[in-house]
């Protein structure tokens, strides 16, 4: 069970940091709290800092490409408990989404025009963009004290991140903590017996379904496993294993309740937290969501 629920505490931000108050001072009534963003208003703040970026750049003299590849539907996140049953019936795991962002980065329209120009305006094009060596130096401590983590931030990446959540160190930050604070539980939820007794469930449910996996990181290794060996030229075919086993994994997620059980048990663990994570997740939201009320004027939503 280990790789399961190490798969879980990786999307600690989805399924419990950025979606509870962290019981920082605990008399605050949750409803006082920022709410989480939804991963389609996330992404709507992602398409706003490229705008800002390419706009920027364009001031620069510079051409930056804005990627709007993938649909909302497409651009929906697979969490470790993915339940939605229409989409895995479309998409299976979204293993052909991930060939299409897979392409994209082998022949990014960014990179390429980056290497059309000569060394000194190339040079001039990296300065536009991130400030060059002379640019600010963000720093932020992990969750536990374990490590500094140290981000370079100027230049047109540092004006579109200012112009969405106004102080960027603070959001670095903030973002570090968020993302980092499964490490502070992620042994007790590997054992908690709820959520065991629930992955044991879902895999009761997919064996009357024909299928035999311990988990759902399980069922997507075999996945992606059955893909390789298949390889290009049998893609149809590999494609209609993935989607039937991922409409079987979704079903039995909503049959088992796995990801309520699942989000529950994280909030439980983070809630019991010391106080000043708490701080830091509300500094999170807050920030998230100002970003958000921001790019709402700045780019539409994705189709």
């Amino acid at each position: 069970m280990r790789r399961v629920f190490a798969s879980l505490c990786a999307v600690a931000a989805v399924t419990g940091a950025a979606a509870t108050g962290c019981g920082h001072d605990r008399g605050t009534a949750p409803e006082t709290r920022p709410e989480p963003l939804t991963w389609q208003q996330e992404l709507r703040v992602t398409d706003a800092e490229q705008h800002l970026t390419a706009r920027c750049m364009e001031r620069h003299g510079f051409t930056y490409a804005e990627d709007r590849t993938l649909s909302l539907r497409e651009s929906m996140p697979v969490r470790y408990v993915q339940d939605d049953v229409a989409w895995a019936r479309t998409y299976g795991y979204g293993g052909r989404i991930q060939a299409k962002q897979d392409r994209l980065r082998l022949h990014n329209p960014i990179a390429a025009y980056r290497r059309g120009l000569s060394a000194a305006r190339r040079a001039a094009f990296d300065e536009a963009l991130d400030g060059g060596s002379g640019s600010q130096v963000l720093s932020a401590t992990l969750p536990g004290g374990a490590r500094e983590v140290r981000k370079r931030l100027g230049g047109c990446t540092a004006e579109a991140q200012e112009a969405l959540y106004g102080d960027p160190a603070a959001w670095f930050r903030a973002t570090k903590t968020a993302t980092g604070l499964n490490s502070l539980y992620a042994d007790d939820l590997r054992h908690d017996r709820r959520l065991t007794t629930a992955v044991t469930a879902w895999s009761r449910c997919m064996k009357k379904a024909g299928l035999s996996y311990a988990d759902p990181q399980a069922a997507r290794d075999a996945v992606r496993e059955n893909t390789a060996r298949l390889g290009p030229a049998h893609a149809d075919r590999a494609f209609a294993t993935e989607r039937a086993t991922a409409v079987a994994d979704a079903g039995c997620a909503r049959t088992t309740s796995l990801r309520a059980v699942a989000t529950a048990r994280e909030t439980h663990y983070v809630d019991r937290l010391p106080d000043r994570y708490g701080e830091a997740l509300d500094t999170y939201r807050r920030l998230a969501r100002q970003a958000y009320d921001r790019a709402v004027r700045i780019v539409p939503q994705r189709a």
